[in-house]
C-alpha cells in the first residue's frame, strides 16, 4: 500500500506529492524541497539529497536509517534508493504527474464518446509517447534504470 501526502517546496510556488512504498518511511523524511524556482538557491548535497530535472527533495537520512534498518543494510540507504525503489518518490513520473496525467486523459475520453475504435488506438500509444516526451525532459522516472541495489 502506498499512502499520498503533498507538501509545498520551500519557496511556496509549487507543491509536489508523494508515495511512500509500503508505509516503511514516514512523512517527516522529507527535511525540504525545493522547486526549480528555488533549487538554484541550494548547495545540492548527494549524500542527503536526490535532483530530478531541477526539483531536489532533501532527506533526513538519519529518519530513513532508522526507519529502514530491518528493511535494507544500514550502508545501502541512500537518497537514490529512497526515490528509485520508491520509499519516498513522486506520486507518478514528475510532482505533478497524478494531476497532469488525469488531464491527459480527460482529453482522451472526449474522443471515446465520438470515435471509440480510435479512442483505443491513442489511449494504447498515449502512455508510450508520454514516457518517451517525460524522459527526453529528463525525469528520472519516466525510463528504465537497474533497481538500487538494497
Amino acid at each position: 500500500m502506498c499512502v499520498d501526502h503533498s507538501i509545498n517546496c520551500m519557496c511556496g510556488k509549487n507543491a509536489a506529492s508523494f508515495n511512500f512504498r509500503d508505509n516503511v518511511l514516514p512523512f517527516d523524511v522529507i527535511a525540504g524541497l525545493y522547486c526549480p524556482a528555488c533549487s538554484g538557491t541550494t548547495l545540492y548535497d548527494p549524500t542527503t539529497m536526490v535532483k530530478d530535472n531541477d526539483w531536489i527533495i532533501a532527506y533526513n537520512m538519519e529518519v530513513a536509517r532508522f526507519m529502514m534498518q530491518k528493511t535494507v543494510p544500514l550502508s545501502r540507504v541512500t537518497p537514490d534508493l529512497l526515490f528509485d525503489e520508491g520509499y519516498c518518490t513522486w506520486r507518478g513520473v514528475t510532482p505533478t504527474d497524478h494531476i497532469d496525467s488525469a488531464r491527459e486523459r480527460e482529453e482522451l475520453l472526449k474522443l471515446a464518446k465520438t470515435d471509440k475504435k480510435r479512442y483505443f488506438e491513442e489511449f494504447k500509444t498515449w502512455g508510450i509517447k508520454r514516457m518517451e516526451r517525460l524522459a527526453q525532459a529528463g525525469w528520472r522516472k519516466a525510463y528504465e534504470r537497474e533497481p538500487v541495489k538494497a
